[in-house]
């Protein structure tokens, strides 16, 4: 194969376009151009354009050799460019953003063939990535950025649900129908769970005899043996790969620092649902009347979707944030997440349980609060409980969230005698992982070099 950039093999990086995914993908990149790589990272501008402001902010001579490479998605009057990312994505326009994604993807042979990289790695959501890699004789392989306990559940779910994955509607979220008829790509409408399953086991599948993981052994060794059996591919642990922090976040650090400096060690809790959650307003009542009950110390940062036209003060109950004040930070946007969990006031984590989220906690030892909203999230809480590094909150019979439930869930990490053992459990784990180091990850580059001989 050519090399490109001196002597250095090129790889192409092509993750989903959630900065959830992102954001593992970019930490690759970056740890790839350290070992004389060149890399191609290829997304929308709108996703390229905040990366261009992190890279460009920590410059330094590795992020040189990351290339960013623009996919332009089609035109479409309900999804603007600034809509070509899942992040403060309006909810009704995923399945826009989906079919706009898989209209875009007959772009990609020639893509491949301007750039000639040595190898592909791409997300689980878009199997067709490896079929048309492998057209241009390029191997591809799957960085599966969720957790493996997700993958294995998928597989189980097939086992003993279906006998042959084929059986299934060939449709999904992220699938289409590349493989029937070369590149007459038609994008297929999104339909239920059990199709999303199939195509993320259908990247799985594709993927060129090994598979890339956001995890470490000490937190899934044994759901990464079970995956690595059933699949029979070979599953390489590179993680936890943590993201730096980004553009906009650090303008808040200086206030939430010195709040937090004036707290005792392990008194308050961080309490946030990622990039993709918007809470609604009854939700957002309900976890503020258990802030409150709690009687704990807070840092709360609320995001609301795009074109919603409403404010703090609007959507927490009437006279919170006075009764609060002093004890509890509420924010609305982004905040330096990385940069409070390694607080030492920090003593708990109130979080929707998306992996991204779960790793950071998980390296910095802070026990989690789970409250898991959807996709993988409730399989990610049961994991929390089965390692012992946090509690569950409870729901109502109909899923409900309840101020009650929250308040305790907060007391049992925080206050109550679980504390200490939870805690204990926490920096175990954490130590675990600082013990494992960067070993993942150059044992994992090994594995990717010998495909590129």
């Amino acid at each position: 194969m050519e090399r490109t950039k001196g002597n250095s093999p090129s790889i192409l990086l092509f993750p989903w376009l959630g900065f959830g995914h992102v954001n593992p993908f970019l930490a690759l990149a970056k740890k790839l151009s350290k070992m004389n790589f060149h890399i191609y990272f290829l997304s929308t501008p709108i996703i390229l354009k905040s990366i261009k402001e992190i890279l460009d902010k920590n410059s330094t001579s590795y992020n040189l050799s990351i290339q960013l490479v623009e996919f332009h998605l089609p035109y479409l009057h309900e999804l603007p460019p600034h809509y070509h990312t899942t992040n403060d994505l309006p909810p009704h326009l995923n399945s826009t953003l989906i079919q706009a994604f898989q209209m875009a993807s007959s772009k990609f042979p020639s893509i491949i063939e301007t750039l000639k990289p040595n190898l592909i790695i791409y997300d689980g959501f878009q199997p067709w990535v490896a079929t048309m890699a492998s057209s241009c004789n390029i191997h591809a392989i799957m960085f599966y950025v969720s957790s493996t306990s997700g993958l294995a559940y998928l597989y189980h779910q097939f086992l003993h649900g279906t006998s042959n994955l084929t059986s299934l509607p060939f449709s999904s979220l992220y699938l289409h129908d590349y493989e029937i008829k070369k590149l007459d790509i038609k994008p297929i409408k999104p339909r239920d769970e059990q199709a999303f399953a199939y195509v993320v086991l259908k990247s799985f599948e594709h993927s060129h005899n090994i598979v890339l993981l956001n995890t470490c052994r000490e937190i899934e060794g044994k759901y990464i043996d079970y995956v690595s059996t059933i699949g029979k591919k070979e599953l390489i642990p590179i993680g936890p790969l943590i993201r730096e922090v980004t553009i906009g976040e650090e303008e808040n650090w200086g206030t939430i620092q010195s709040w937090l400096d004036k707290k005792d060690r392990l008194s308050c809790v961080y309490v946030s649902f990622g990039s993709e959650v918007f809470l609604s307003k009854q939700e957002i009542e309900e976890i503020a009347k258990g802030l409150e009950l709690s009687k704990v110390s807070f840092i709360w940062t609320i995001k609301f979707s795009k074109g919603l036209n409403t404010t703090i003060e609007k959507m927490v109950p009437q006279g919170f944030l006075e009764s609060t004040k002093g004890k509890g930070m509420v924010i609305e946007g982004w905040v330096p997440q990385s940069q409070i969990l390694n607080h030492s006031s920090i003593g708990g984590f109130v979080t929707h349980c998306g992996w991204n989220s779960m790793l950071e906690s998980m390296s910095f030892g802070i026990p989690i609060i789970a409250m898991p909203m959807n996709h993988d999230q409730p399989l990610n809480s049961r994991l929390v409980e089965e390692l012992g590094i946090g509690v569950e909150i409870l729901r109502g019979e109909n899923g409900e969230i309840m101020k009650e439930e929250v308040a305790k869930g907060i007391k049992r990490v925080v206050e109550d005698k679980t504390r200490k053992q939870v805690n204990l459990k926490a920096m175990e784990l954490s130590e675990k992982i600082k013990f494992k180091g960067e070993k993942a990850i150059d044992e994992g580059v090994k594995r990717l070099l010998k495909l590129l001989c």
